[in-house]
């Protein structure tokens, strides 16, 4: 981060906490709002009656020098000229040219508020179209280039279906879902504070219509750094098949391309903001209010955001883990093999080795069952009187063809799905399979052993220190995540949960390390 990226950062932050000065809950709704403005978006909020929407906006004018504002509560009654400014009578009769006055009115306005905005009727929505896409209005026969910096929207309910309000809908990028004032200690802030309502003044560090033009190069300067598009990939592949919460629904979640191309915009005024030329991962989380079409997908659409920013750490983890998981199965094997020769047990050196790990049994089911050698040696062998050995048998995930056998103490371990309990004895000749006796694949005359135990080898990997690192990104990111202006106290909170996942997942890695290096005691 250069110098003047620090400044900007800084900046942005002491404005924001001006702005949110006798402004109670509502750091979101602000933060995001002057985060639209700068990336030249637009924002709607949805919620109800008196929870300061149209403040909002009020606080969005403070940002900038000597801002115009303009708001309008919409019906079904209103009109254009109530919106953008009435037609010129004297224009008209002058010089027969049908001409608004737009002087305070939208047109003129940097920062508008539009409350009850599906209220408003086609001409108005086909007009806003216009405006919010490209900044310009149609005056009579010339084109207006707009000073709008933001547009507020407000509603306490979405769009209704097939009222040709989905183009307007999808316009606002950023959707927010607003509501009462949660914590008590600052809903008795709020009631105690008489100075909701202040004068307009000048807050430290407003950004001016010089500076603002300025910004908007910078942010189109900025690039996209190459491990953000995959992650990208990820959130689109995943609200294909979105889990609505507490029900068997899955959701199919609609973006259009228009949208994910102003979402990038959105990343770049981020990444600028935070004094970056490149967008990078810790951008990325805001825009799931971006995403949701509907307010029960919000939460679901947060938590496959927060999946993707750490789907590269998941992986590794899940990496060394497969790799940890096939050493650990080596060294048993190769143990119980090296004990067996110590002790001159030498009672199943004929029994056929199938995959480096497995002992065949005979006539079980489809004749594809197998158990694994370092539990068919541990067995206790044959006796009425004590207690069998506990095993599950299941279908091998990788060749759904095998049926395999393990022998387990820890009868937590058969929790698992599709695993069949089952009791284990063994001779020098047999598995017994609760109770059922089969014999074992042995070594035909002149049949040689497929493979050598002497082959196989621990991988030479220093999972510590992997483990390690890859605690230490996830750290890292978390904290970074801290930092971004645009990330909530609630984001915080899920994306430290979220932590707490992979943590434990480390941890569990970790124990396996440790019996790696000395063994299951």
């Amino acid at each position: 981060m250069n110098t003047k990226g620090t400044e900007i950062t800084q900046r942005i932050r002491l404005l924001l906490s001006e702005m949110n000065r006798g402004v109670y809950e509502k750091e979101t709704e602000i933060s995001l709002s002057l985060l639209a403005a700068l990336a030249g978006e637009s924002i709607l909020l949805l919620g109800p009656p008196g929870v300061a929407k149209s403040m909002v906006a009020r606080r969005l004018k403070e940002a900038f020098v000597n801002a115009e504002a303009f708001e309008y509560l919409m019906s079904r009654f209103s009109t254009p000229d109530e919106i953008f400014g009435p037609v010129s009578i004297s224009r008209l009769k002058e010089s027969d040219k049908y001409e608004r006055v737009t002087e305070g009115y939208l047109p003129t306005a940097d920062v508008v508020f539009l409350d009850e905005i599906w209220k408003a009727g086609p001409a108005i929505q086909n007009t806003l179209l216009t405006v919010i896409n490209e900044k310009l209005f149609r005056n009579g026969d010339k084109e207006l280039k707009l000073p709008l910096k933001l547009l507020v929207a407000a509603s306490n309910e979405l769009p209704a279906q097939g009222e040709g309000l989905e183009a307007l809908w999808d316009r606002f990028l950023i959707r927010v879902i607003c509501t009462c004032v949660k914590e008590e200690e600052e809903f008795y802030k709020m009631l105690l504070d008489d100075d909701n309502e202040r004068e307009r003044r000048s807050l430290e560090g407003q950004i001016s219509d010089e500076e603002y033009a300025g910004w908007q190069k910078e942010i189109g300067k900025v690039t996209v750094s190459p491990e953000v598009l995959p992650c990208i990939t990820a959130i689109r592949k995943a609200l294909t098949s979105v889990e609505m919460q507490d029900t068997e629904i899955r959701r199919n979640i609609y973006v259009s391309d228009r949208r994910w191309k102003n979402i990038v915009r959105l990343l770049k005024a981020s990444a600028f903001i935070h004094g970056r030329k490149e967008v990078c991962i810790i951008d990325l989380l805001p825009i799931y209010h971006c995403l949701w079409s509907e307010p029960d997908e919000c939460a679901e659409v947060r938590q496959i955001v927060i999946r993707a920013l750490f789907v590269l750490y998941v992986k590794e983890i899940a990496s060394i883990t497969t790799s940890l998981k096939s050493d650990l199965k080596v060294s048993r094997v190769r143990e119980a093999l090296d004990k067996a020769r110590l002790n001159g047990d030498r009672r199943d050196d004929d029994l056929l080795i199938t995959d480096h790990f497995y002992y065949q049994v005979e006539n079980h089911g489809t004749g594809n069952t197998y158990i694994f050698i370092v539990d068919y040696k541990n067995m206790k062998e044959y006796h009425p009187k004590d207690t069998p050995t506990i095993g599950v048998m299941y279908l091998d995930p990788l060749n759904p063809k095998r049926t395999i056998i393990r022998a387990f103490s820890d009868t937590g371990r058969m929790k698992e799905q599709k695993m069949e309990r089952v009791t284990l004895y063994r001779d020098d000749r047999h598995l017994y399979i609760n109770g059922v006796r089969f014999p074992m694949r042995r070594l035909k005359r002149g049949e040689e052993q497929q493979l050598c135990f002497g082959n196989l080898s621990v991988t030479d990997r220093d999972y510590e220190t992997e483990l390690e690192t890859v605690s230490a990104r996830i750290d890292k990111l978390v904290k970074d995540l801290s930092d971004n202006i645009f990330v909530s106290e609630d984001d915080k909170k899920s994306v430290s949960e979220y932590a707490a996942t992979l943590r434990k997942e480390i941890a569990w890695a970790r124990v396996d390390v440790r019996k790696l290096r000395y063994g299951d005691e």
